[in-house]
């Protein structure tokens, strides 16, 4: 084989490996061109999970989502908006989920439940309403109060990245 072939495949073989990390990102693209405000309201909290903030949490996680990471403006009013994220936080479970040699749990895991729905203010039916669920885990022996915090903020990321997700593969 030639010195030109070699040089050729070589740089082939370096663009398919380059444009394999490649990330893709949903940022502005694929949305429906008249839509450009989301609704996003604070959703209850009928967990009774003791964490008086977490429907601050969720609501910060989908602003995140749909309008930092994306070409959507933040609409203050359903009425005015072009689509609309709502429901409500419906489950929190904290329990262990390790145990250690002296059978007390040294892991917990957080897991929330949110039923939500995505609907264009145009369309008489939502097009997705659903449970959606995170999870995450913490060490109780380490730092158990910022530890559940910890791990309630990184099962509220999971889940607003799933809306998010389900949300734009049907853009």
């Amino acid at each position: 084989m030639g010195y030109s072939k070699l040089k050729y495949i070589l740089f082939l073989v370096a663009a398919v490996l380059i444009t394999g990390c490649i990330s893709y990102s949903f940022t502005g693209t694929s949305i429906p061109s008249d839509v450009r405000t989301v609704h996003i309201p604070f959703f209850p909290d009928r967990s009774q999970s003791g964490l008086g903030d977490l429907s601050d949490r969720l609501n910060r996680a989908l602003v995140n989502r749909f309008v930092n990471q994306s070409r959507l403006s933040l609409s203050d009013e359903q009425d005015g908006s072009d689509a609309f994220v709502e429901g409500a936080i419906q489950s929190y479970t904290n329990r262990p989920f390790s145990i250690g040699g002296d059978q007390q749990a040294n892991l917990n895991e957080i897991q929330i439940t949110v039923q939500a729905t995505f609907q264009y203010a145009s369309d008489d039916e939502p097009l997705w309403s659903k449970n959606f669920s995170g999870s995450a885990t913490y060490d109780v022996l380490e730092n158990p109060v910022d530890g559940e915090i910890e791990a309630a903020e990184a099962a509220l990321q999971q889940i607003s990245n799933n809306m998010f997700n389900d949300a734009v593969s049907s853009w």
